[in-house]
């Protein structure tokens, strides 16, 4: 079973990283010497219990500011299932940061305060968390020991948060009370909340399914990273991850954009070689035919290949500190490929509270989702992102200042 890749998001203060250090320490996940460093750092900020935020609040700006400014990693089992869990910001200015955070995740776990209900920043984690692919969410209504764990102030958030995901087509939507200080719902029941009947937040991330599992079943998309040249008996190998599909030794492939086909003669994984490769797999693929390709060009299943574009209609995250600027050239970089491209048109602007395109009016600025024109000056393969994120997705990137400035989407 492939581990599963957890993001948390929510506006600033809500308790993601008590939340993360709490099923941390409850699934017993957490080192000895990290667990003393936490005490130590606890004991020097005057708490008066241990500070479990401190878990994943590492850089010494976050400590003292008592938010979470990077994305944070951490890794951790329980014998039912492996896990990744990220750490995203609730802070407006880093977006940007969880956006990175929800670009690879299976699950999205909201946090919602329940004396705060669903703010605007909390919709928008949630917006950016679909459109960059997440179909499974858990809304964890945190803070409920503030509201004496009434189920009328729980049903209320519940109710706000289901009217919105409505519009967000998701597989699916757990909304769960709990109190992340306490532990209440994160791994342990808690007494307080015995009139909620569902999963703990650990007992439903343990039952949802992996997104490298479901690409198993797609179209064969394989980025080429790296090339190894033939060395002695060793044939020339293309190096990159299985993004999608699958891949057996023996199978007819297409390489883009030379349009050339050949078959797969070897898959190589860690020196050893194996008969097939699936999706979240990083292996070599050693060609029948020897074909000039170089980092950049794309291994794919010749009976659904990719769509060819040289303009493309876009669904873009601004993240820029400055103003996108129409007109203005930029480089886009999908997997491995990069081409220069020009924004031709801003068709519009969305609005995270109703959900509605709006004309796009002023300037589209920082956390702004916006659909755009743009025009390419060498091919992009892409396929929709709902079925295949390595192929759907793109960032644009500010040639004067090699600054990441949006993430874009294929709808």
């Amino acid at each position: 079973m492939q581990p599963l890749r957890i993001t948390t998001a929510g506006s600033v203060d809500d308790g993601k990283s008590t939340l993360i250090g709490r099923l941390l320490y409850d699934a017993r996940a957490v080192q000895v010497d990290q667990l003393a460093a936490v005490e130590r750092a606890s004991a020097r900020r005057g708490a008066a219990e241990l500070d479990l935020s401190l878990l994943t609040d590492g850089l010494e700006a976050e400590r003292e500011q008592g938010i979470t400014i990077d994305v944070a990693y951490r890794y951790f089992a329980t014998p039912a299932r492996k896990f990744i869990l990220v750490d995203a910001p609730g802070h407006e200015q880093y977006t940007r940061n969880m956006a990175t955070g929800a670009s690879n995740a299976d699950v999205l776990v909201l946090l919602v305060d329940v004396s705060k209900g669903l703010l605007a920043q909390t919709r928008r984690h949630f917006l950016l968390a679909r459109l960059l692919g997440v179909r499974y969410a858990i809304a964890f209504v945190n803070k409920m020991d503030q509201a004496a764990y009434a189920e009328e102030r729980f049903e209320s958030v519940r109710a706000g948060l289901v009217a919105f995901a409505e519009q967000l087509d998701l597989q699916s939507l757990d909304v769960i009370p709990g109190c992340a200080l306490k532990g209440d719902m994160v791994v342990e029941r808690g007494e307080a909340l015995a009139w909620y009947r569902g999963p703990t937040l650990l007992e439903r991330l343990e039952s949802l399914p992996a997104a490298a599992e479901e690409a198993s079943a797609g179209p064969l998309r394989f980025p080429v990273q790296l090339v190894s040249r033939p060395q002695a008996d060793a044939a020339r190998g293309y190096m990159g991850r299985v993004e999608s599909g699958h891949v057996l030794s023996g199978t007819e492939v297409i390489v883009l954009p030379s349009g050339r086909s050949t078959r797969v003669r070897r898959i190589v994984h860690h020196g050893a070689e194996r008969e097939i490769a699936v999706a979240g797999d990083s292996v070599t693929l050693v060609l029948a035919d020897d074909i000039d390709i170089a980092r950049g060009e794309l291994i794919a299943d010749p009976r659904t290949p990719p769509r060819e574009v040289r303009a493309l209609e876009l669904t873009l995250v601004w993240l820029g500190h400055e103003a996108l600027r129409p007109g203005a050239r930029y480089l886009v970089q999908q997997a491995s490929r990069r081409v220069p491209a020009r924004i031709t048109q801003v068709e519009s602007r969305l609005d995270v509270n109703s959900l509605r395109a709006a004309p796009a009016e002023g300037e589209i600025v920082m956390n702004d989702i916006v659909r755009v024109k743009l025009a390419l000056q060498a091919p992009l393969y892409v396929d929709p992102y709902d079925q295949v994120r390595a192929t759907g997705s793109m960032i644009l990137i500010d040639e004067a200042t090699n600054q990441t400035v949006a993430a874009g989407l294929v709808r």
